[in-house]
């Protein structure tokens, strides 16, 4: 069970659950930008020196780059990259959908001047086709940038919607949201992200059911679940590792990573969470 990645942390001498050295490709772990919490570079520099080890990428969320000056969020940009992250938008562009292809292009080079290298194309609250989710993914990939498709299960996922309002909307078919990750990947996509309503958020009882279909139907790596709240997370390592592909708040990284190395749980994972190092 122990480590043959020489991470710089104390006590390395106790064996832990292996994790790869970044960048990686399974494991992830993207934190939240300013978003429900506001702060500032630095206090961002403060995140990556504690955790830095762990966080693979950050992620603006609902727009909030948009309320920022510009040079706050390339300033963010840089302390993300001098410190191996990627930077994603969260969903926003289905509001720049609204004004046109001109406005997409000109979204795009933006996010580019300002240090993007991930753009989230959410589903949540737009009728878009299978069709036209495929184009907006090579459009990402052709501005010289990777996407990262958001599907759901739950019709008016991704904002602050209330569990009556998201229950009234009903949910979509598991198999359809499946089929166009499929095709989403194929069109160049490098990873979905999988909101949580519907599934771990704002329903009655967990839909554990359809987060196993997505995960047997697009392949573990394929995927990143929304995640931010300890007891969700705890279940996906439970159940399918340490290499499942989260998004939390930045908040939780080391309560998070403590899990993934197998250093700390709770009753049901205490000393569980294991991962043997590959042959060298």
């Amino acid at each position: 069970m122990s480590n043959t990645i020489d991470f710089n942390v104390a006590f390395y001498f106790v064996p832990r659950a292996f994790r790869p050295a970044k960048p990686r490709s399974f494991g992830i772990t993207e934190i939240r930008a300013p978003y429900y919490n506001t702060f500032g570079t630095r206090h961002l520099q403060d995140v990556f020196d504690v955790a830095g080890q762990w966080v693979d990428g950050i992620k603006w969320a609902g727009g909030s780059f948009a309320l920022v000056p510009p040079e706050q969020v390339r300033a963010f940009s840089d302390i993300a990259h001098e410190n191996d992250a990627y930077v994603s938008s969260g969903g926003w562009l289905e509001t720049v959908l609204r004004y046109g292809g001109d406005a997409v292009d000109h979204y795009l080079a933006e996010a580019k001047g300002v240090g993007f290298d991930v753009i989230e194309i959410s589903a949540g609250f737009i009728m878009l086709p299978t069709s036209g989710l495929e184009r907006l993914v090579e459009k990402v990939v052709k501005a010289g940038l990777k996407a990262k498709p958001e599907l759901s299960i739950q019709i008016g996922s991704g904002g602050d919607s209330g569990e009556a309002e998201l229950a009234a909307e009903t949910k979509k078919d598991t198999g359809d949201l499946v089929d166009r990750g499929r095709r989403a990947l194929d069109a160049g996509a490098s990873i979905i992200m999988i909101e949580s309503e519907g599934i771990t958020e704002n329903v009655l009882e967990w839909n554990t059911s359809a987060a196993a279909s997505i995960i047997n139907g697009l392949g573990l790596q394929n995927v990143m679940f929304e995640a931010a709240d300890g007891p969700v997370f705890e279940w996906y390592i439970k159940n399918y590792g340490n290499e499942v592909n989260l998004f939390v708040d930045h908040s939780q990284i080391l309560q998070l990573e403590g899990l993934r190395q197998n250093i700390w749980g709770n009753t049901s994972t205490w000393g569980r969470v294991i991962n043997p190092a590959p042959s060298t």
